[in-house]
């Protein structure tokens, strides 16, 4: 027998770990009494708004925020307000004079005020990140407490592109001074309808 294989069997024969059964973490993570008032907490913390309204009052909120409406992409139901088509655009750089993305989200996070997007229908990423300013669409009840309920929403198996997002584009790389609308959208507003 060589060192090598005397070594290997002395190692298995004085391993002390043995099977364990790994602990349920049900119900881990923080949670909140009222789910769309500490978003709102902390959406407001990171330069973003929200608010809750009927479904139907879609069209006249948006209009209510931003009043000179330019190139409108909306990818929402309930929006009659785009003019733009962005899947028909051959590349993302026909993206960049849109100046209100209305986008649906799938879910919101109570904890840190992020929605996740993921829109199989979307041809460009950058469609997020591209727009002068975005509002996000997500159903009053699609909402969960934090990031461990929000991971057990999420499908991994069919690959795609899905994204958090929380607000407008921010950045504190400079002083550690927010600056808000550094490199994406200006604005960003968490529409929550009923």
């Amino acid at each position: 027998m060589s060192s090598r294989e005397e070594i290997l069997n002395a190692i298995k024969a004085n391993n002390v770990v043995k099977d364990a059964i790994l602990p349920e973490y049900d119900e881990f993570g923080i949670t909140f009494e009222n789910k769309l008032e500490k978003f709102a907490e902390v959406i407001k913390t990171v330069g973003g708004e929200s608010f809750i309204i009927p479904k139907e009052k879609l069209d006249e909120t948006v209009k209510k925020l931003y009043e000179n409406l330019g190139i409108v992409y909306s990818n929402v139901e309930s929006c009659s307000l785009s003019n733009f088509d962005a899947n028909g655009q051959e590349h993302a750089h026909g993206l960049k004079d849109i100046d209100l993305a209305i986008v649906k989200g799938n879910f919101a996070v109570a904890e840190n005020g992020a929605v996740w997007i993921k829109d199989v229908n979307n041809k460009h990423r950058s469609l997020y990140f591209i727009a002068q300013n975005i509002i996000i669409v997500v159903n009053k009840n699609d909402i969960v407490n934090n990031m461990h309920e929000a991971y057990t929403k999420i499908e991994f198996e069919n690959s795609g592109y899905g994204v958090f997002v929380s607000g407008p584009s921010k950045t504190a790389d400079i002083e550690q001074s927010l600056v808000i609308g550094a490199h994406g959208p200006k604005s960003g507003y968490i529409i929550f309808v009923e």
